[in-house]
């Protein structure tokens, strides 16, 4: 029988820590070539994966690690930039977040993937130290795929530390 002030903490469902953001590209944001900065998308993803990570765990967490970040098409002066991310694993301290970016040319509604991007968010206590996370629950086929695949990306930045 489980006492009624104990949480039993099962995990969270993918969805809970779904994220939006979309911001209009300025000329200050953007190249001599009138595209957006590639730091600029960077610091975009790092903060949309540090808010998705947080909405997971409800912890502080920081950047542990990029695993990939693409580069796939530019944004250009005018259009809104489009990130949505989400918690695809979780490990006992540790999140994979999965962003996505596209533009929107907000004149013709056309959308373009952009970049795309895996980091890993470490949850960390009131003195830095790691702490534990709940773990993620997939729920679409697709959130499933996904998390197959983050259990394979895991075994793989272990390795590559070693």
């Amino acid at each position: 029988m489980i006492e009624n002030d104990v949480k039993l903490d099962l995990g969270h469902p993918t969805n809970q820590s779904r994220t939006l953001l979309t911001d209009l590209v300025f000329p200050p944001d953007t190249n001599h070539h009138n595209t957006i900065f590639g730091g600029k998308v960077m610091a975009y993803v790092d903060k949309i994966a540090c808010i998705s990570a947080m909405r997971h765990c409800r912890k502080p967490v920081v950047t542990a690690s990029s695993d990939s970040f693409d580069f796939l098409a530019p944004i250009k002066t005018g259009d809104a930039i489009n990130l949505e991310a989400y918690v695809t694993c979780a490990h006992r301290t540790s999140m994979e977040v999965f962003v996505k970016v596209e533009r929107e040319n907000l004149l013709t509604g056309e959308k373009q993937l952009t970049a795309r991007a895996f980091l890993t968010m470490l949850a960390i206590d009131e003195d830095g130290k790691p702490t534990e996370v709940p773990r993620v629950i997939p729920e679409t086929e697709v959130e499933k795929q996904q998390y197959v695949q983050a259990q394979e990306r895991y075994i793989e930045r272990k390795n590559k530390r070693k």
